[in-house]
């Protein structure tokens, strides 16, 4: 007897079979995956039930509330309305809790945590006493001569534009220019980055990189990496990863190529200091081992990001900031000119008399700091001085946008002042944090504000700054703070 193809017992009905088996088990995973978000979401709210915050929606967060555009404003009015920290709902049972109290960052700044772009425990605490030799007082001031070198390109690039356009969008030019110091300083490069086109595909990488980390946090879809791949996002984060990647792979490859030519090592071994490269590659670990191939990558695609991108973003702000402000822009010039004269010869003892301008430098970092979030997840359960606590495996972020524009902290915060920082002046011990604080600040701060003095110092007594009214910048809260129609001036050459 013949069986039909149709009957229940033949192969379709086999795969009918197959396909309620696999339909019953991806709801039943289903369901466990939405009880255990379920779950979490709820004792994260007992564990956040003492900062309160607007209400969430239960998969979407507070998207509903923030508009790109006017993200950094929006949640200045949550500072008012919220003291010292609350959380911020991104989807479901993802959250960041934003803290912009001084005396909460003293605490989170003082205590163990994992960093989201660091390493942990001893193994950071080896690479950080590694690699603090090579910020030594005596080869940063040599690196003075070469952050002058690098702007001087730059300024020679502007002068030429400005025939044709005086208005000038600033941040990739700067980008460039921090990008060429970073590699010419701590990775004993020899070309010039500013002239070379390839390097742009490197800028234009890091740049959507910005974007696109912000944006996968913040989309509950985006989590799965499988999912993610099969993005256009996706797509273009995994070619920008490559680029970044193949970027300081070559950086390796020819700083290693030129330690094997004959005689090279020595000198590098004669040296009384070794910059940031020279230091990880004969490097030897407390194991006696040499730093693998992955963690060299990692500390140079970390140094390289965070040595050329927040710099820039720093320069770029601080420029605009004084074209806002023309008077303190000309007493700037003023203090420059009488310590420079007309020419553009900068040295190290220079830096440091300059008060008026290091004040309106600091001014600018703390309107537009240049990150203005960093995060750790707590390695321990934390309390803060009101009494208030938070359990073990909670993310932090120490939102120092918002820290910095806190009425409660900054009288009329929103004021370009440069007097908060004058002499003797006295402010909280972290209430301002453009470099973080405590045992993980940034390693770089004295190198970043050396390279803000001499680039702010050589462009006003290049140029006169003003703003470009039908462009105004508004700031956008990335892994850096940027703009999102760029920042763009009116240069005029001084004679």
């Amino acid at each position: 007897m013949s069986v039909s193809v149709l009957s229940p017992t033949g192969p379709l009905g086999s795969v009918s079979g197959l396909l309620q088996v696999v339909t019953l088990l991806s709801l039943v995973l289903l369901l466990l995956k939405a009880a255990q978000l379920y779950l979490r979401r709820q004792w994260l709210l007992k564990a956040l039930k003492d900062f309160p915050s607007p209400p969430s929606h239960w998969l979407f967060g507070h998207k509903h509330e923030f508009q790109k555009d006017q993200e950094l404003q929006h949640f200045l009015k949550w500072v008012e309305k919220f003291p010292c920290a609350c959380p911020r709902w991104l989807w479901g049972s993802n959250f960041a809790f934003q803290v912009y109290d001084p005396d909460y960052a003293k605490v989170i700044l003082g205590r163990p945590g994992y960093g989201l772009l660091l390493l942990n425990g001893q193994t950071w605490f080896q690479h950080r006493r590694m690699l603090t030799p090579a910020f030594h007082y005596d080869i940063l001031k040599t690196y003075v001569r070469i952050m002058a070198d690098s702007v001087q390109i730059m300024l020679d690039k502007w002068e030429k534009l400005i025939t044709q356009d005086p208005y000038v969008e600033f941040f990739e030019h700067v980008s460039l220019m921090t990008l060429d110091t970073i590699m010419k300083c701590a990775f004993s490069y020899q070309g010039s980055i500013q002239l070379d086109r390839n390097s742009h595909s490197y800028i234009q990488a890091v740049g959507n990189l910005n974007k696109l980390i912000c944006s996968r946090l913040r989309n509950a879809f985006y989590q799965s990496d499988f999912i993610y791949r099969l993005t256009p996002d996706g797509r273009l984060s995994h070619y920008a990863c490559q680029v970044a990647h193949q970027h300081t792979e070559q950086v390796i490859k020819l700083r290693k190529a030129d330690l094997q030519k004959e005689g090279e090592m020595e000198k590098i071994r004669r040296k009384r200091h070794l910059d940031f490269l020279d230091i990880l590659l004969c490097a030897k670990m407390e194991n006696g081992h040499s730093l693998s191939d992955q963690n060299l990558k990692a500390e140079v695609d970390t140094f390289m990001f965070e040595g050329h991108d927040t710099t820039a973003s720093g320069i770029s702000w601080i420029l605009y900031a004084l074209a806002m402000h023309p008077k303190h822009q000309q007493a700037c010039r003023e203090e420059i000119q009488s310590l420079l004269g007309d020419g553009a010869f900068i040295t190290w003892d220079h830096l440091n008399r300059m008060p008026y301008t290091t004040m309106c430098i600091k001014e600018a970092l703390r309107i537009y700091p240049p990150v203005p979030n960093i995060s750790r997840v707590l390695s321990k359960p934390i309390t803060f001085p009101d009494g208030r606590s938070l359990p073990k495996g909670i993310r932090v972020t120490l939102n120092i946008y918002s820290l910095h524009h806190n009425p409660k902290v900054w009288s009329n915060p929103e004021v370009f002042d440069p007097s908060r920082f004058a002499p003797g002046s006295a402010q909280h011990s972290h209430a301002f944090l453009p470099f973080s604080a405590g045992s993980r600040n940034c390693i770089g701060k004295q190198f970043a504000m050396n390279e803000l003095k001499v680039a702010v110092a050589l462009t006003l007594l290049r140029f006169e700054l003003s703003l470009d009214p039908t462009r105004l910048p508004i700031p956008v809260p990335e892994i850096v703070l940027k703009s999102m129609n760029g920042i763009h001036l009116h240069l005029k050459k001084l004679l």
